[in-house]
């Protein structure tokens, strides 16, 4: 009896396998069948209805990601002329038999029957040394008024983050020139960092800082959602024909289309892995990460996702980490990623901030306060924080960073009474020597925009400024006792 039931035991497994392949086949058919009926460039639909900045179309069977033209015929409502191009918009959701679009640019007033013409599948990004000491815009196309760019290349504007098994560990420090930040928060190539602070503080004047100063081979520059007149002032003051001349900068303004402006953060981070594939060392600057999510937010929100959290979209969230997980090492090269975070009042209310906080590798926080007194850069160094800093920082250094940051901690817990006029010498010997090296510790943190301090003197700068702080401490125990 034992044999006759393994023997039906078997036979219903058989059974259960046939099925489970036959219904696996047929799915693969049925996904080639889809992916044999999706339209070839040059087929064409027409706009069924319009909402805000979105349209649907039909009659045209394309995939997300997709680059249709809408318009283009001179028709009414297409925001042509005769004879005139008309606008390109990209697929952000399929339906059924429908899809939906929002525009790559201005011009956008399609009218149900606008005819549509799909342009392209999914998109190219130019990729080259023809890029450097280039401005371009989230597609690729130059916007600096130097004539065409020669020396680059067409690749897929999508690709893949490393691997969490290929990414090789972060060994080697990225000299920044700034030395707050090449000491408190480390860098190590491949890693990814968040500026968190309010606008206006001073971001985009120390990411032109950690441009010009770096050791990185080059820069790539996403100016996210900013007005062109900061555009303009961020080219020509903060980051200089000097920076200029070793940078890749994105643009798309706060007036551009939504897409644009997301487009933008992505194609910086196409840019920069082509750098890296080619076994180079690139810095990947997104400034700024929150403006890259309020445009998701209105892509989202236009394609009928719910709101989750203050009228973000989930798929705002997704696309953070998206964007971040491209940043990293591999065995040839490195894109490290540092990304500015807009915080109004406390991030913790902020959602972007705080999403934002548990996927990068640490933060640096610029403070109001320290820029209202000329501090520059702002950099609160006693917030501010790297993971794995360690990693990239020297022994002896580190024992330097921690004698420091214990001095600038027993500065901040008595200001509030020296604030009030209440605090009295000799009562806090560690205080005491802490306050009598504040000018040294100012004259290390603060710093010019246009000066960039090398590793070397950096460190070496670190280690006399620490055994200031141990004499100092000694010289107050004396007088106490």
């Amino acid at each position: 009896m034992d044999f006759i039931a393994q023997d039906i035991a078997a036979q219903i497994m058989m059974m259960e396998t046939r099925a489970l392949r036959t219904m696996t086949a047929r799915g693969f058919d049925r996904r080639l069948a889809e992916a044999a009926s999706l339209a070839e460039p040059g087929a064409r639909g027409a706009v069924v209805a319009t909402q805000g900045p979105r349209a649907v179309i039909g009659g045209l069977p394309v995939a997300v990601g997709d680059v249709v033209t809408v318009g283009g015929t001179g028709g009414a409502g297409t925001g042509t002329g005769p004879g005139r191009a008309g606008v390109e918009a990209e697929v952000v959701a399929v339906h059924r038999t429908e899809a939906t679009v929002m525009p790559l640019a201005d011009g956008w007033a399609p009218a149900a029957g606008t005819p549509v013409t799909l342009a392209h599948r999914g998109g190219e990004v130019p990729v080259g040394d023809g890029l450097i000491g280039r401005v371009i815009d989230a597609l690729g196309r130059p916007i600096d008024g130097k004539g065409p760019i020669t020396g680059t290349r067409l690749v897929p504007a999508h690709h893949a983050a490393p691997h969490a098994l290929d990414r090789a560990p972060v060994t080697e420090q990225l000299g920044t020139g700034v030395r707050a930040v090449d000491t408190f928060t480390a860098l190590g190539r491949g890693q990814r960092i968040g500026l968190f602070a309010d606008s206006g503080v001073g971001t985009s004047s120390l990411l032109s800082m950690i441009a010009r100063g770096t050791d990185a081979e080059v820069s790539v520059i996403a100016l996210v959602g900013e007005c062109g007149r900061d555009v303009r002032g961020f080219l020509e003051d903060d980051l200089g024909p000097e920076g200029l001349a070793r940078s890749v900068v994105v643009v798309a303004t706060g007036d551009e289309p939504a897409m644009m402006r997301r487009k933008a953060a992505f194609t910086a981070a196409r840019i920069a892995e082509q750098f890296r594939d080619e076994g180079r060392h690139a810095v990947l600057m997104v400034d700024s990460l929150t403006r890259v999510a309020m445009a998701q937010r209105e892509i989202g929100l236009s394609a009928g996702e719910p709101p989750v959290t203050l009228d973000y979209p989930l798929s705002a969230f997704s696309l953070l980490a998206q964007l971040i997980e491209r940043a990293g090492v591999d065995r040839a090269g490195s894109v490290t990623g540092i990304y500015t975070v807009l915080m109004d009042g406390d991030d913790r209310e902020d959602p972007v901030a705080y999403a934002a906080r548990a996927i990068l590798d640490g933060q640096l926080v610029l403070e109001r306060r320290l820029a209202a007194a000329g501090h520059v850069p702002p950099i609160d160094v006693l917030a501010s924080f790297l993971r794995c800093a360690w990693v990239v920082t020297d022994p002896v250094d580190t024992a330097a960073i921690t004698a420091v940051r214990r001095a600038m901690a027993e500065q901040r817990e008595v200001q509030d009474l020296i604030d009030d006029g209440a605090y009295v010498p000799g009562t806090c010997p560690r205080a005491d020597a802490a306050l009598a090296a504040r000018p040294h510790l100012d004259a290390f943190l603060c710093q010019d925009v246009d000066d960039s301090t090398a590793p070397t003197e950096t460190w070496s700068r670190l280690r006399g400024l620490a055994r200031l702080l141990a004499a100092e401490d000694a010289d107050a125990e004396g007088k106490a006792a």
